[in-house]
C-alpha cells in the first residue's frame, strides 16, 4: 500500500429499530471488499459491539473505539485498531501470504456515554477528528446502534453516504421513514454537505404476500434511493456469523448467491463514492 493515494469513502449503516440485521449487512459489505481487494475499517460504534464478535476480534491491549473517542484530539486511530479474523482464514483459503487489509476499531460499552440525544457539537465532531488522521483505507464501514442518538449522529457527521436497512415489514418501513426526516433536519443543520442516503431492504422472503406488500411500499416511499439488490433471507447467515466467518470464505455452496448480492451491494456502494467524499 506504500506510495498509493486512495479516496476513502465512508459509510454509516444505520437504522432506527433494531433486529433488522444492519450489523448483518455491515458484515456482508465487509466480506465483499475484502473478497475485493479493497483495504477496509470497520469501525463498531454499537455499544453492543456486535460487528466486532462477528469480525473476530477482541481489544488485545488496544483502545477500544470509546476510549478513542474520549481521547479523540490526541488518539491515533489507526495505532488501536485490530486486523479481523477473516484475514488469516482468508489467507489460509487462497494459500496467499498478502490479503487485503481489513481493520477493526473494536467497539465497547463505554461508547454509551456518547449515545444521548443532547451531544453537544463539539462532541459529534469527535469521529470526524479520528478519521482526518487516518490513511491507507479505500473504505470506512460505521455499523451505528439501532437509535438516533449522539452515537449515530456523530457516524453521520463524519460520513460520506449513509445506508439505511429496513426489513419489509410495517414498523421498519415507518422507522426508515421517521430516520429520512430526522437526516434531512440534521443535514441541514450540522451536515449541508452530506452525500447520497440509500435504503437496502434485507432479510426478504420471496414466498411471503406481506413482504411482496412491504416492498412495492418501499419502492413508492423512497424511489431512486432503494438500493438494489435487495438481500433475502439465508438460513445459514446466522451460523456464518457465529463462527465469525466471512460469508465469502464460507465453506457452502448454498451462500453463492448472497455471496453476489452483497457484491452488487458493495458495488452500488462504491459507485457513489465519487458523489459523497468532502
Amino acid at each position: 500500500m506504500k506510495g498509493v493515494v486512495w479516496s476513502v469513502h465512508v459509510v454509516s449503516i444505520s437504522s432506527l429499530k433494531g433486529g433488522v440485521g444492519k450489523t448483518s449487512v455491515t458484515l456482508g459489505l465487509a466480506s465483499a471488499a475484502l473478497a475485493a481487494g479493497i483495504p477496509t475499517l470497520v469501525i463498531d460504534l454499537d455499544p453492543h459491539a456486535d460487528a466486532s464478535t462477528g469480525l473476530g476480534v477482541r481489544v488485545n491491549g488496544n483502545q477500544p473505539i470509546g476510549q478513542m473517542l474520549k481521547y479523540a484530539r490526541r488518539t491515533r486511530l489507526q495505532d488501536n485498531v485490530v486486523a479481523a479474523a477473516w484475514q488469516t482464514k482468508a489467507a489460509e483459503k487462497k494459500s496467499r501470504t498478502r490479503i487485503p487489509v481489513l481493520d477493526v476499531a473494536v467497539g465497547d460499552a463505554f461508547t454509551s456515554v456518547y449515545d444521548r440525544p443532547d451531544l453537544r457539537t463539539r462532541d459529534l465532531r469527535r469521529l470526524t477528528q479520528l478519521l482526518s488522521r487516518t490513511s491507507g483505507y479505500q473504505l470506512v464501514l460505521i455499523d451505528c446502534p439501532p437509535s438516533l442518538n449522539g452515537l449515530t449522529r456523530m457516524a453521520w457527521s463524519a460520513s460520506d453516504q449513509l445506508l439505511l436497512v429496513a426489513e419489509p415489514s410495517l414498523f421498519s418501513v415507518a422507522g426508515t421513514e421517521r430516520t429520512q426526516r430526522a437526516l434531512e433536519l440534521f443535514r441541514r443543520e450540522f451536515a449541508p454537505s452530506l452525500g447520497p442516503v440509500s435504503v437496502v431492504a434485507n432479510r426478504v422472503r420471496k414466498d411471503s404476500a406481506e413482504h411482496t406488500f412491504r416492498l412495492a411500499e418501499m419502492r413508492q416511499m423512497f424511489g431512486d434511493s432503494m438500493v438494489k439488490p435487495e438481500i433475502p433471507e439465508h438460513p445459514e447467515w446466522q451460523q456464518i456469523q457465529g463462527a465469525a466467518y466471512s460469508v465469502h470464505l464460507w465453506p457452502s455452496k448454498s451462500t453463492a448467491p448472497m455471496l453476489s448480492q452483497f457484491d452488487a451491494l458493495l458495488k452500488d456502494v462504491m459507485s457513489k463514492s465519487s458523489q459523497g467524499n468532502k
